[in-house]
């Protein structure tokens, strides 16, 4: 997507790059939209960048992702479900989701309190991106069918190297060799 100006339909949550802090862009608000990655879109509000999550893409007049996850009917959480919910979060400068990335180290669910525990890394212990990315995971996973709480443990040991990626993302990345 090339760089340009749009003004929101409607009031927006979005969170700050790189620190994470919500903020709620306001309907009628320009913005200028500056990258589309993995469905979350990069705006500058204000002289700021803010990261605004694809399933609010129509109040930048766009078409919005939609998770249709289809409820369990045993009141569980359905880890295919979850897996699928960490697939739709990229990083935010490599455009591989964080799955394909190497960057889950694990996840847990406890069914009978609703909570998602996920171990994950950064491709980098100083990677100023790393709060919205927690914050990516958290908030898709938590659009998960019977989640009610999602829990992110951000490890460095061991930490994370190319060998951990798959095939399809050393090929995506052109790290290959």
């Amino acid at each position: 997507m090339e760089r340009r100006m749009v003004v929101t339909t409607r009031e927006c949550p979005a969170r700050l790059v790189p620190v994470g802090t919500p903020v709620t862009i306001p309907k009628d608000t320009f913005v200028t939209i500056t990258q589309s990655l993995g469905g979350s879109y990069t705006v500058i509000l204000n002289g700021n960048m803010a990261r605004v999550d694809g399933t609010d893409a129509d109040a930048l007049g766009l078409e919005p992702i939609t998770f249709d996850f289809a409820t369990p009917p045993d009141g569980h959480i359905d880890e295919v479900q979850v897996q699928e919910a960490l697939k739709s979060v990229y990083d935010p400068e490599i455009p591989v989701d964080i799955v394909e990335l190497g960057l889950v180290y694990g996840v847990s669910i406890a069914q009978g309190s609703g909570v998602v525990r996920i171990s994950m890394t950064l491709t980098a212990p100083g990677c100023g991106m790393g709060p919205v990315l927690v914050s990516d995971v958290k908030y898709r996973v938590a659009r998960v069918p019977n989640v009610r709480e999602v829990d992110v443990d951000l490890v460095f040991d061991p930490p994370w190297s190319r060998e951990r990626m798959s095939d399809e993302a050393r090929l995506a990345t052109g790290m290959f060799f």
